[in-house]
């Protein structure tokens, strides 16, 4: 019987990634890419699965799987823990490892610390949602949330605007000042931590909704949104108001076969009530980046994108990683078999 020849995955650490130094374009290019890849059905997307390992902890486990065909040709599963009270023990809300495969053969292909690749990848949705779906002229962004996404939502976001005020609001004081303070370092421009949902949402031209509520509470209220807004919610647990579909012209979400099923997510009550259901959405985002569906008409329209997160997102940027690291010379290489 012939031997097999050893099999080796390229690992890819936290400091390893650090270390790669992607740019913003870097990063929001690999999305976009395998947005427009689903978009025109080469991909292959499983609904999100949750795994609750104790109801008494605040927290639980994301399995995200996918395949994405030519030119990246990979199969990959996510898997992140998503836990509240983690800042307790001085630990990160969100840690993740993603492993990618040969889809031809099964093999193993490599093991990266996803944690990162997490908050940028979901930076990049948000920014290119803005992309698509703001009006170019926005001019007013208001976040609501502090964990480690916000960064990037709100990054990539100003890359792509020229925002003249950026507003910021979390639970806690303590993060969302220091938010606020690494963001004017990093930007060269004011961003300001404030008191309110209220404050942060009212005339925002672009909200996004990352909260971290434990269980549904409608704090975004309806009654704020601006004519003519991006809103993006994404929070876990449901922060909106049931009305809120009933003012937007179009309803958008990154993946109809995930966002309809499980218990959680910032739509939920508005898919089980049938507010949100395949005859009111307007379109997945990926037809819209693919050019197959139309995104923002006029500057009138209000509009809603909600995004839970792709696997497809985490296997592109991790692919585009791996694809730098070769490069540069980053990384290791394990011996699996």
């Amino acid at each position: 019987m012939q031997k097999m020849p050893p099999i080796y995955v390229d690992f890819l650490n936290g400091p390893d990634i650090e270390a790669l130094g992607l740019t913003d374009d870097e990063i929001r290019n690999a999305i976009e890419t395998s947005l427009g890849a689903q978009g025109r059905g080469e991909t292959v997307i499983e609904p999100r699965m949750h795994l609750v390992p104790d109801a008494k902890v605040h927290g639980h486990f994301n399995v995200l799987r996918g395949y994405i065909g030519a030119p990246i040709n990979a199969a990959g599963v996510k898997i992140v823990g998503d836990y509240y009270d983690n800042y307790k023990v001085g630990l990160p809300s969100e840690m993740a490892i993603l492993n990618l495969f040969n889809p031809k053969t099964g093999m193993p292909a490599a093991i990266l610390d996803a944690t990162s690749i997490t908050d940028m990848r979901t930076g990049a949705v948000t920014a290119i949602g803005g992309k698509y779906l703001a009006r170019k002229d926005s001019r007013v962004l208001g976040h609501i949330g502090a964990r480690g996404t916000a960064y990037w939502n709100i990054r990539l976001l100003a890359g792509l605007f020229q925002f003249d005020e950026i507003k910021i609001h979390s639970r806690r004081a303590e993060s969302r000042d220091a938010l606020a303070e690494r963001l004017t370092q990093d930007l060269g421009r004011p961003v300001r931590s404030v008191d309110t949902w209220e404050e942060c949402i009212r005339n925002s031209d672009i909200v996004v909704e990352a909260s971290r509520l434990t269980k549904p509470e409608p704090l975004l209220k309806t009654e704020w949104i601006k004519k003519g807004a991006l809103v993006m919610p994404y929070g876990t647990n449901s922060a909106v108001e049931l009305s809120l579909t009933d003012i937007m012209s179009k309803l958008i979400v990154d993946d109809w076969g995930q966002v309809g099923v499980g218990p959680m997510g910032a739509l939920r009550a508005h898919v089980d009530t049938g507010r949100l259901s395949q005859k009111t959405l307007h379109a997945e985002f990926g037809q819209i980046v693919a050019g197959k569906k139309p995104g923002r008409e006029r500057d009138d329209e209000t509009i809603l994108f909600w995004h839970r997160g792709l696997s497809l997102s985490d296997i592109a940027l991790g692919h585009a990683m791996l694809t730098k690291a070769k490069k540069l010379g980053i990384g290791q290489r394990l011996r699996f078999a």
